[in-house]
């Protein structure tokens, strides 16, 4: 199991344009699934590694209040989004606390599509009922993550990350489909992470809260979210390569409600919680280590929120 201990961080790739949500443009910053096993852990030594990630969504909403898309509230929604996402990661031999300090950088490439039928209130108050269709693509909002900081004692590792995510994405509040927030995010977080050398049993959990600065052009606050997701799995040596099988399981709460001097939905707090199954693979490539990751994850539990799949891959390069 040695080459399963080579572990990388993805906070950052958590940088990807998230679906239509509740929050104020369909989305929060942070995407259920996007840091959740033994891959997305710290490096286990100094050293560098390059990491391209994957999203595919797509969901639908139709609820009584509607969803706030910019200056827009929608009363039934589809929507789906690609992103792909290219991270730089580096971890110092540099000593805090007794952890190893780390930082990264994520670049995401957003392209989402919006059908909206039925009802549209529109900035003013005025309602339309009409059938239109709109989509984004381009630079999404870019992540920095310039503190993280980890420990590791046997096969347990476990870290304190703090990043942000930053408006770059393109942004207008009259569009359904925006790659941007327009609006900043820090996110705390922390996780902790179990894999067994002799057994291959992995258990890995990751812990978050994200919190939103206003969007200056809407005057409209995203509440606080926190979520969790958690992964346990098998893993197994494939001649000199390593498998593992398993499952990903997450949940995604507002803490606090949405707030606007115009806002007409009160309250709108979102959730939503879901598990699927997720597949990693362990192996060499010219001598650097390739870590690959797919799963699929349903949304089984959702509250002012889209309702659909996720599915993600992931590869990873250590150098």
């Amino acid at each position: 199991m040695k080459q399963t201990r080579l572990f990388i961080s993805f906070l950052c790739t958590a940088a990807l344009a998230a679906p239509l949500c509740a929050e104020e443009g369909g989305a929060g910053h942070y995407t259920p699934g996007a840091t959740a096993s033994f891959i997305d852990e710290m490096l286990d030594k100094p050293g560098w590694a390059y990491v391209n990630q994957g999203l595919y969504y797509g969901g639908d909403y139709s609820g009584k209040k509607g969803l706030p898309l910019g200056a827009n509230l929608a009363g039934s929604v589809d929507a789906t989004s690609y992103a792909d996402v290219n991270v730089l990661l580096y971890q110092s031999s540099l000593e805090l606390f007794g952890g190893h300090y780390a930082a990264c950088a994520a670049i995401p490439f957003v392209r989402m599509d919006v059908d909206v039928s039925g009802t549209l209130t529109g900035p003013r108050g005025r309602t339309f009922n009409k059938q239109t269709s709109d989509r984004a693509e381009g630079l999404g909002d870019i992540y920095l993550a310039p503190f993280m900081l980890g420990w590791k004692k046997g096969d347990l590792k476990y870290d304190a990350r703090l990043g942000f995510y930053a408006p770059t994405g393109e942004y207008d509040k009259n569009d359904l489909a925006n790659v941007g927030k327009n609006y900043w995010t820090v996110e705390p977080a922390v996780s902790m992470s179990y894999l067994g050398s002799k057994n291959g049993i992995e258990v890995t959990t990751f812990a978050g809260i994200d919190l939103n600065s206003e969007n200056q052009d809407t005057d409209y606050q995203t509440g606080e979210q926190v979520h969790l997701d958690m992964t346990v799995a098998q893993h197994l040596p494939l001649g000199k390569d390593i498998v593992g099988v398993g499952a990903n399981g997450f949940y995604y709460q507002q803490i606090t409600g949405d707030s606007s001097d115009t806002s007409r939905l009160g309250d709108f707090k979102g959730r939503t919680a879901g598990v699927g199954p997720a597949l990693s693979y362990v192996t060499k490539v010219c001598g650097h280590d390739l870590v690959l990751e797919v799963k699929w994850l349903p949304e089984m539990d959702v509250e002012n929120r889209l309702e659909g799949d996720y599915v993600w891959v992931k590869a990873a390069l250590i150098f």
